[in-house]
């Protein structure tokens, strides 16, 4: 119950965030923007954040299975 308290409110603000953009884009630009550009911007967003979420994903296995840790070796003798 405790998620739904801070997912609900997030999901709001993405959805007022998208409508923001969204509309500020066709009201200032004055050109309406095809489908295709729309999901264009979508697709780059989506790809963006999987790449993102990627590359997060990955610093935290390395960091959890050990790939972070000091290694010794090559003349380390001294610690």
């Amino acid at each position: 119950m405790r998620a739904l308290y801070v997912i609900v409110p997030l999901f709001a603000l993405l959805a007022a965030a998208i409508w923001f953009a969204a509309s500020a884009w066709t009201r200032l630009g004055g050109v309406q923007i095809p489908l295709w550009a729309w999901l264009a911007v979508g697709g780059g967003v989506l790809f963006s954040s999987l790449i993102g979420g990627g590359l997060i994903a990955l610093m935290f296995y390395s960091s959890r299975h050990g790939y972070d840790d000091e290694q010794h070796g090559f003349g380390d003798d001294q610690r």
